[in-house]
């Protein structure tokens, strides 16, 4: 007789608030002798408990996912994914066949509802994006908000994100930190956004697509001056690369080498302390830079220079031109 295959441990569900009633799961062998997730072959897993379960994925090995992810993906009576080709590739690594709903932005007006109407019957509704952490640069959100709004029971599950990988490897301070998402596309736009940012006393946080890296990186060094950055590429994945220096040095690396290949992700070191520049010098360096330069542009230099707030330097450099039409009036 053929020994029959292990049994699979299963915590009682109590109360679903608390951490007693999640379930334990493992990823399916593919050798003979274990059963996939969910229990033997031809079962069907236990549903989690009702309501919005946010589910994050792997950012590029497929191995980065929770036992708790992959119980809740076999077992949810809905699940929701942004690419259904891209999900059932993760669920048939982890023996996981099942049903998928397409949830997108181009599709969220029709299928919010839908996923609402399930949680209205008291259905488990599951939600992964592509990679990573649900509704981190995904359309989520919405969905998120109107379930609570509608009583229902959100539950994390927590896992990888492309900007803290990047983050805890950067050298960078990571006890504060802002998360941009993409940063526009045009330079004048993205100039903008960046000066909105310069005075945050954090590292920042922006994905970007590999296209427009060298770009970006030439505007944060012109907006941002001489901060410490890194540059996370392909992260988890095969060819995983983190490049560190100044934001010039490596705006100057990629503007040779071209753009790379892969996700990336940039991480900004906080400002310098401000160094002890004397009122004299700071006027000296804004005098001379004016004489050769708009104030935007004086501004941008001379802030770049000293590691000064910009703020400080635009005020002292409008009271310097005595906002002439020459030099403009408005803040760069």
């Amino acid at each position: 007789m053929s020994p029959k295959p292990p049994s699979r441990s299963v915590a009682t569900r109590t109360d679903p608030q608390t951490e007693s009633g999640a379930r334990s799961a493992r990823p399916a062998a593919r050798q003979g002798g274990s059963e996939p997730i969910g229990g033997p072959e031809g079962s069907k897993p236990s549903a989690p408990a009702p309501g919005l379960h946010l589910v994050a994925t792997p950012i590029g090995n497929l191995k980065d996912i929770t036992l708790r992810a992959l119980e809740v993906l076999a077992g949810a009576d809905v699940l929701a994914c942004e690419d259904t080709r891209v999900t059932r590739k993760l669920l048939a690594a982890h023996g996981i066949e099942r049903p998928l709903l397409a949830y997108h932005e181009h599709n969220a007006g029709e299928m919010r509802p839908r996923l609402l109407a399930a949680l209205a019957e008291g259905r488990s509704v599951a939600l992964c994006s592509d990679a990573g952490t649900p509704l981190i640069s995904d359309p989520g959100y919405k969905l998120v908000r109107a379930a609570v709004e509608a009583g229902h029971r959100v539950s994390p599950l927590p896992g990888a994100s492309a900007p803290l990988a990047a983050l805890v490897v950067s050298g960078l301070p990571s006890d504060r930190f802002y998360f941009g998402g993409f940063l526009p596309p045009k330079t004048a736009a993205r100039r903008r956004a960046l000066q909105a940012l310069a005075g945050l006393e954090a590292s920042l946080l922006f994905l970007e697509s590999a296209r427009r890296l060298p770009a970006a990186l030439a505007d944060l060094a012109a907006v941002l001056g001489p901060r410490e950055a890194a540059v996370g590429r392909e992260l988890t994945k095969l060819f995983e690369e983190i490049r560190r220096g100044s934001l010039a040095a490596l705006a100057a690396a990629f503007a040779e080498s071209g753009p790379p290949k892969g996700e990336l992700v940039i991480v900004v070191g906080p400002p310098p302390a401000a160094p002890e520049t004397a009122a004299e010098d700071l006027d000296a360096a804004l005098r001379a830079a004016l004489a050769e330069a708009s104030l935007r542009d004086a501004v941008e230099r001379v802030t770049a220079e000293t590691g000064l707030p910009r703020r400080r330097v635009y005020q002292r450099a409008l009271a310097l031109s005595d906002g002439s039409p020459e030099h403009g009036t408005a803040e760069p």
